[in-house]
Formats: C-alpha cells, sequence, structure tokens
C-alpha cells in the first residue's frame, strides 16, 4: 500500500536551519585542526627561505626556518606535518642516490623537529626519488622505462632512513607496484614495526601537480607519468589499488588529488576500515588563491566549503596547504 504524501506543514526541513547554533548541532560534518596535514617543501640548509611563485603563501625552507613556522602552526593547533625534500644545489643522479644520504634535507629535518617537538608533533615524510633524479620520474629508468621492481630496494631504503630519524610515518607516492609490502618489510627488520605507513595508495596521473613540480623542481625530463600514475578516466581501479595496499600493510590510504575525486575517496572509503587521507593539491590550493587575488571568489568561505567536501565525502584526514590560513583566520 502506497503511503499519502507527507503533509507538508508536518514535514519542514528548514526548522534544523534556524541560526548558527541550531545548525552546528545537526551539522553531519565536522572538520577541526586535529585532521589537518601541513605539507612543507624541506632545503638542505638551516636558514633558506624561498617563497614559491606558483603557490602564493607556501615557501621552500632550511632546517631553522622550518621549526619557527611548525611552532607557530602548533599555537594554531596544526600537529601534522608532511615533509618533501629537495635537492637545493645538492645532486641529482639517475639513482636520486640523494634520497638516500642521511645527512639529505629530510632525515636532518626530522631529527631536528623530534629534537624540538618531540611527541607533540606527528611527523609524516614523503617518499619518492623525483626529486632527487636527474630525470624526474619516481623511479629508476631502464631504457627510457620506469623499471618497477628495481626501485623498490631504493624506496624501502630510503624510508629506513626516514624512520630512523624519527619519523612517525612515512608515505610513499611513487605509485610502483609492490612498494608498500617493500617498505614494511625493509622497516620490520630493521626493528621499526611502530614506524607507520600512509600510501599514496590512489594517486592519478593529474594536470592539478604543476605548481608543486615547480615548488620540488621535479617535472619529468621526457615523457610523462602515465605509465605508473593512475588514469583519470578509472574508478573500479581505486578499489583494486587501495585494497591491495592495505593487503600489503598500509596503516592509511590516500587519494590524490580530491577535488575533481571527491567520487574516489568515497568509493574508497566504502571499501577499507582503514582512515582514508585525501590531498588537496597545489594546483586545486593555487587555482583558488589566484581567483581570490582577482576578487573572483570569496577565499575563506571556497577554502572551507571544498575542505568540508573532502570531508563529507568520506576523508578522514585532509593534507592542504590552506591548512595554516584555515586555522589562523578560522575558516572552519
Amino acid at each position: 500500500m502506497s503511503q499519502p504524501d507527507p503533509d507538508p506543514l508536518l514535514s519542514r526541513p528548514r526548522r534544523l536551519r534556524r541560526g548558527s547554533v541550531l545548525r552546528d548541532l545537526v551539522s553531519e560534518t565536522r572538520l577541526d585542526a586535529s585532521r589537518l596535514v601541513m605539507p612543507h617543501f624541506v632545503l638542505p640548509d638551516e636558514r633558506t627561505v624561498e617563497p614559491i611563485p606558483s603557490m602564493p603563501g607556501i615557501s621552500r625552507t632550511g632546517r631553522e626556518a622550518l621549526l619557527r613556522t611548525v611552532a607557530s602552526d602548533l599555537e594554531l593547533g596544526l600537529r601534522s606535518v608532511l615533509l618533501f625534500g629537495l635537492a637545493g644545489d645538492g645532486r641529482k643522479d639517475p639513482t636520486g642516490s640523494l634520497a638516500r644520504d642521511t645527512e639529505s634535507a629530510v632525515p636532518q629535518a626530522v631529527a631536528a623537529l623530534e629534537r624540538e617537538f618531540g611527541a607533540d608533533l606527528l611527523v609524516i615524510t614523503d617518499v619518492c626519488l623525483c626529486a632527487t633524479t636527474d630525470h624526474g620520474h619516481c623511479g629508476v629508468l631502464d631504457g627510457g622505462d620506469v623499471a618497477n621492481d628495481a626501485t623498490l630496494p631504493l624506496l624501502a631504503e630510503m624510508a629506513v632512513i626516514h624512520a630512523e630519524a624519527g619519523a612517525d610515518m612515512v608515505a610513499p607516492s611513487d605509485m610502483m607496484d609492490g612498494r608498500v609490502a617493500a617498505i614494511r618489510a625493509a622497516l620490520d627488520a630493521r626493528g621499526l614495526e611502530q614506524t607507520g605507513l600512509l600510501s599514496y595508495s590512489v594517486k592519478y596521473a593529474s594536470a592539478y601537480y604543476g605548481p608543486f613540480r615547480d615548488a620540488a623542481d621535479c617535472a619529468p625530463g621526457e615523457g610523462d607519468r602515465k605509465t605508473y600514475q593512475m588514469d583519470v578516466r578509472n574508478a573500479r581501479e581505486a578499489e583494486r589499488e587501495a585494497l591491495l595496499d592495505e593487503a600489503e600493510g598500509a596503516d592509511m590510504l590516500m587519494v590524490k588529488p580530491a577535488l575533481a575525486y571527491l567520487d574516489i575517496i568515497r568509493r574508497v572509503r566504502e571499501v577499507t576500515r582503514l582512515p582514508v587521507a585525501a590531498y588537496n593539491v597545489s594546483g586545486e590550493y593555487s587555482a583558488v588563491k589566484a581567483a581570490a587575488e582577482r576578487g573572483w571568489l570569496d577565499e575563506p568561505a571556497v577554502v572551507r566549503e571544498n575542505l568540508l567536501a573532502m570531508a563529507r565525502a568520506g576523508a578522514d584526514v585532509i593534507l592542504t596547504y590552506h591548512a595554516r590560513e584555515a586555522l589562523a583566520g578560522a575558516w572552519l
């Protein structure tokens, strides 16, 4: 038997929208500082600060500058960071050997952060070779192709160095098959079972990475990354990648980029019980900044809407360059 139409005088959704206190009380999606991660580009020196033209408000920093910035961010409640190591004027070579040097940018920065902040700060490190290879690809080359299996031990060695320096979590972003298992095995073999592993499980070959490649000086010299990063047309494949990484020992799964892939965040959320992270990438950040500078949109309102959309889609954690300003300005 069909049900009668509800009486419009009884069913009024607008009753729950009367006033900000009531709207806050019944809001379905909550987002606060504890769920945000601030990325940093780290140079292999002490004091340098280099603003990144394509990412307004973001700089490459040496260790002392990084410590000052992180201390200020902690006062805002921003307690998690993701570090990208840069070669600076250092050497680049075909195998990215600088990435596996204990004196390079990331291990030195991790150790400094650990000494300064200890357990008050969660330090995550990006694990990839692209910023230290002279060809700009995320793995070693074999006849022009990225050699998957030959890259795995190099990534594992890099992850171990970061963990031994004090990183709480390592985050492989290279998209080599089997790298989660290789890194987990290497960490465990060195007694680093407590080091977490945040996998860039679902990383698309996206056009949104342009400003990042400028910031990290890691654009491929030839070709592109479409043979190892995911095809933007595929959604079911995201579930496969996520479940493979979960089976290999990942502790958290990431979808990257975020805004153009909200459907993917939802799909991954529905197939795993692991925490799901979303990376609000450089192109998404810089597009908002450019439009706001021209007065074309309300930056605080748009940033809030974008970040809430990621959380609403299912992201437990959001990595975003907006984190500092969003907290300082109470945009959330």
